[in-house]
């Protein structure tokens, strides 16, 4: 959900949607590879930029790379994995759901944000432990409802009795290649099936848009969201490393601490 701007297209982007929620300048490194060259490179251009932290999603393949990062003080915060399948096949598996499956409501916002503030917990940003919890809480509520407001195509809901239990945002790629974005599902409907259903119910918004692909993106260290896309037909495509370099930190007291 990044507004991005790019001050070095080759090495480095400033983050202005991030650095604007977090309160701090945030950057994302270009290149999955680097050098020690391209790697000096990216910490002056974060100089220069006066960022305070950068983001680099690297390629766990590249034993130079990694060992570059790690001696340069980045953390590695995430495993992300890309998963793919065809959009033409059918949905599998799933339980029969005692509701609908439709596009939420303006209605909806309040019981989407609610999910969202504690439905991510398995994400960089959490196991990151320079970004305060609650900022981290309120990105997920923010994403959602953004998420409502547009930014997402469609956001599916699955209601029962009147209430959310669950929903999935869709989005889509150019015209042949559709994403899955946020999904969440209540607590008191988890290990009932729900996310198949609500993952079936976007492969069907795909294939009705015209997309014949769809992938989606998930955190290693979540098992139980690997196991439900790949019980729906998705296999996993590329699998990548997320690491966060801070450069200023806030301690207890509020003074500030700087790096190189």
């Amino acid at each position: 959900m990044t507004a991005e701007r790019p001050f070095d297209e080759a090495i480095g982007e400033y983050l202005d949607w991030d650095s604007r929620f977090f309160g701090v300048r945030i950057g994302r490194a270009v290149p999955r590879r680097l050098s020690a060259e391209t790697a000096a490179r990216l910490l002056r251009w974060c100089a220069s930029q006066q960022i305070d932290c950068v983001y680099m999603l690297a390629d766990p393949g590249d034993i130079q790379t990694v060992r570059l990062v790690e001696e340069r003080g980045f953390r590695c915060v995430d495993i992300r994995v890309t998963l793919n399948r065809s959009a033409a096949d059918p949905g599998r598996g799933g339980a029969k759901f005692d509701g609908t499956v439709r596009n939420a409501l303006q209605s909806d916002v309040t019981a989407l944000r609610a999910m969202a503030r504690t439905g991510f917990r398995l994400s960089r940003f959490y196991f990151d432990p320079t970004f305060p919890r609650a900022s981290v809480d309120a990105l997920y509520e923010t994403w959602i409802e953004k998420s409502c407001n547009g930014y997402a195509d469609a956001v599916l809901v699955a209601a029962s009795g009147g209430q959310v239990a669950g929903y999935v945002t869709c989005h889509r790629d150019g015209a042949a290649k559709g994403r899955l974005g946020l999904l969440g599902v209540r607590d008191d409907w988890q290990g009932r099936g729900l996310g198949h259903v609500l993952v079936n119910s976007a492969l069907a918004w795909f294939r009705e848009s015209g997309a014949s692909e769809v992938y989606v993106v998930t955190q290693g260290r979540n098992r139980a969201a690997l196991r439900l896309y790949q019980g729906c037909g998705f296999v996993i495509d590329a699998v990548e490393l997320w690491y966060h370099r801070w450069f200023t930190t806030k301690g207890d007291d509020g003074n500030e601490t700087h790096s190189v």
